[in-house]
Parts: structure tokens; C-alpha cells; sequence
């Protein structure tokens, strides 16, 4: 569907979850080649729906110049070496992501052994632990592991027709996370980082950096001051009012580490205790009732909070035996 001239959105199926789809966006020149924002995940469904969307685009595999990747997870990454084969496309990449490539998709080992000891070392009990180290090796089926063959740093500018497509890094739901803004027209391409109908996950994790919702928190900002019309996302609806969007995600962090900090006012706990007590999915399920992959999400998130709490002084970390325990008591 064309949504602004020049702007085709493609809905890739996900199949069942709270996600069933990814957005990707074919923006094609004059000449009829064109930038495609990510891909979908590799199954046959996602393939399919990226061809049928091309084409009602009026375009083909032959039309596709350069895949612009926002970040490496899998929805958003898993057909791009396929997408490279069949239109010889330059894949581009944030150099952050690039550098995951290798130990997230093919040798795992060091990072499934890293992955276990720190879902151990923040509480969960021992046995949830394997199959919550286990929980992301499933996608690995859904993606082509592909370096990229242009490396990007933020800053760069694809120009496509009349559009110029400026690369923003905006780390947090990955390190390598990056929007693309298009000035004059006041369109933001905004990946994972600002949604609609969901509050992003931002995990701290062995791939994750030292403080990643402090760098979320940075990168809203970052995008905040920028003159946006319409807001084009990696999962959901196409919409405007980005301001008032970023101010509802600020404030639910906010609330999250209010929380979180009254939990451990009067007594120690673990990140897997804090995240037993929250209410997830916009406050609708327990921990228990999250399936595997979306616990260990779950988890991840409130290590981050406890991560960005710890930072600013407002708790404390203990160690008793190899497990860490969070206080925020005088």
C-alpha cells in the first residue's frame, strides 16, 4: 500500500503472538530502483507476502538497490541475505549489529554459555534456566546469516529519488538500532525504536551494552527535537503525533522504576522476584503466564531498569553466593 507517494508499506507476516506482523517499506526513485527497510523473517509466508507487496508496488526483486536493516533481530533481518541473492542489493548495516551477526546466528556457543550464567546470576530459578537460555535459538531457522556489505555509523544519507533517507543511530532495543529521517518531507522511519500500539522491549543482555535503557531514554530524545509528520514503524500502525508518542513511552518507563524501587524498598530480591511482581503485555498477564520467550524478555527488561536505577544511585547491588540481589532501602 502506497502511503505517501513514493512510499509502498509491506505487511510480513509473523505468524501467532503479540506481534503478527513486521512492516517493511519499499521507497522507490525515478528510475524505478528503490531502498527496501527491512525484510520480514525467512519463512515461506513472509517471502511470499514480500513478493505480492513489491509487486502491487509495481516493483520487483530487480528494482531493489540497497536493504537498509534497521536492526539485527530476526523479523527485521531474516530475509535480507535471501532479498541479496535474487536482486544483487547492497545490504547495509549498522556496524554495532554487524559485529553481532557471527555469535547471535551461527557460533552461539559462547553466547548461549554467557546468556545462562546471566539469567542465573539475576534469579531465575534453575529449573526454568535451560530452556530460558534456549528461548532465541528457534529464530535462527528464519534468518540467512549475511554480512553487510556497506557498514553504516549514523550520519550517512541514501537518496532515492527525491527523497534523502538520513541514517540516525538510536541504540536501546539494540545497540545498533538505527531510524531514517527524511527532512524535507518529515517522515521518520523509526525500526523498533517508537511504536504505537507497544511499549518496545529494551533487555539488558550479554549482546546488550552496559545501560541499554538509558541509551532508549537518549535515542527518544535524540528523535524528539526532529520535525515529523508521519511516523513509520517496524510493527503496527503509521502515525503521527511522534511527541506525544515518546512522552507516553518516557512516562512508562518512568513508572516502571517507580515501581520497581518501591518493590525493593524494605527487602532484597532478585530481577526474576521484581519481574514475578510486574503485570506485562500493557498490564494484562504475569510473568508465569508469558510464554518462554517473552519471560526471559521479561526478565532482561527489568535487569535494564535495575541497570539504569543502579547507575543513578537510587538502589544498591549485593552478591550472595553468584546471585545478584537489588536493594533500595536508606
Amino acid at each position: 500500500m502506497e502511503i505517501v507517494q513514493g512510499v509502498h508499506q509491506i505487511k510480513i507476516p509473523l505468524g501467532p503472538g503479540p506481534l503478527s506482523s513486521v512492516n517493511a517499506y519499499f521507497i522507490a526513485g525515478e528510475d524505478g530502483k528503490g531502498v527496501l527497510i527491512d525484510t520480514g523473517w525467512d519463512t515461506p509466508e513472509a517471502f511470499q507476502a514480500l513478493v505480492e507487496g513489491l509487486r502491487a508496488s509495481g516493483a520487483g526483486f530487480q528494482n531493489i538497490d540497497q536493504i537498509v536493516v534497521t536492526h539485527l533481530h530476526a523479523d527485521h533481518y531474516g530475509l535480507a541475505g535471501k532479498i541479496k541473492q535474487l536482486s544483487d542489493a547492497r545490504l547495509c548495516l549498522h556496524e554495532a549489529e554487524a559485529a553481532m551477526i557471527e555469535p547471535r546466528y551461527v557460533n552461539v556457543e559462547w553466547l548461549l554459555q554467557e546468556t545462562g550464567r546471566f539469567l542465573s546470576r539475576h534469579g531465575v530459578p534453575q529449573e526454568q534456566l535451560r530452556d530460558l537460555q534456549q528461548a532465541s535459538m528457534p529464530a535462527r531457522k528464519f534468518v540467512m546469516p549475511t554480512p553487510p556489505d556497506r557498514v553504516l555509523k549514523g550520519g550517512e544519507v541514501f537518496k532515492v529519488g527525491s527523497f534523502e533517507l538520513e541514517v540516525i543511530l538510536t541504540p536501546g532495543h539494540a545497540p545498533g538500532h538505527i531510524c531514517l529521517y527524511e527532512r524535507n518531507k518529515r517522515l521518520l522511519f523509526s525500526g523498533d525504536l517508537v511504536l504505537l500500539e507497544i511499549t518496545p522491549n529494551v533487555g539488558m543482555h550479554p549482546q546488550s551494552g552496559d545501560n541499554p535503557l538509558a541509551d532508549f531514554l537518549k535515542s527518544l530524545d535524540k528523535v524528539l527535537g526532529l520535525e515529523v509528520n508521519f511516523v513509520f514503524p517496524g510493527h503496527g500502525s503509521i502515525f503521527s503525533g511522534l511527541r506525544q508518542r515518546i512522552g507516553e513511552l518516557q512516562y512508562h518507563h518512568q513508572q516502571r522504576r517507580l515501581y520497581i524501587t518501591s518493590a525493593i524498598r524494605n527487602e532484597l530480591k532478585t530481577a526474576y522476584q521484581i519481574a514475578s511482581e510486574l503485570k506485562w503485555m500493557n498490564g494484562t498477564v504475569t510473568l508465569k503466564e508469558l510464554g518462554i520467550l517473552h519471560r526471559r524478555l521479561a526478565v532482561m527488561e527489568t535487569v535494564a531498569h535495575l541497570q539504569y536505577l543502579l547507575v543513578e544511585g537510587k538502589v544498591k547491588r549485593v552478591t550472595e553466593g553468584e546471585i545478584f540481589k537489588y536493594w533500595a532501602g536508606g
